[in-house]
């Protein structure tokens, strides 16, 4: 129906590093507001105000999770490239939204949230220069996943004793 919510994956960019320490959700969902106004006016604005939402945000990895009515979710999603700037504490910081996905569960885009960014782990890995930053970000990577390893390696220990 068209009551039903989109949830659209995004994530911020910006080149100034302070960006990303001092968003918040209220900056990033004035932001959107202010975007959809200019682009659509005041029934664009009013069409997907009704049920807009910054549902998530991870300020470390820029990450942001909008929520909409499915019927508006197509004026949001026009509107969010002229996103240019956050503000928040009287400070402007440059910056866009990359639409990463638009799912219509917040499970359909955290899980393609975990595809993307093993997507660029792999990417970084690629592109390492030398065997020491390729040593860096593996080491990374297994701390990350360390616990969920174990969890699984033990999984398959109890399979294989009832056999």
């Amino acid at each position: 129906t068209a009551l039903s919510p989109r949830y659209v994956l995004c994530e911020v960019v910006s080149e100034d590093p302070r960006c990303r320490q001092c968003i918040e959700d209220r900056a990033v969902g004035l932001a959107v507001r202010d975007a959809i106004g200019r682009v659509h006016g005041d029934y664009g604005l009013a069409c997907c105000s009704v049920s807009f939402t910054v549902k998530y945000l991870n300020a470390y990895t820029g990450t942001v999770l909008l929520r909409c009515r499915k019927d508006s979710y197509r004026l949001l999603c026009s509107a969010l490239p002229f996103v240019r700037q956050l503000e928040s504490r009287n400070q402007r910081y440059p910056c866009f939204l990359n639409t990463l996905h638009v799912g219509g569960t917040i499970r359909t885009c955290q899980k393609f949230l975990i595809q993307y960014n093993r997507r660029q782990l792999l990417m970084l890995l690629q592109n390492c220069t030398n065997e020491e930053e390729r040593r860096c970000i593996q080491k990374s990577l297994l701390s990350c996943s360390l616990e969920e390893e174990q969890s699984q390696s033990g999984d398959e220990e109890d399979d294989d004793g009832t056999e």
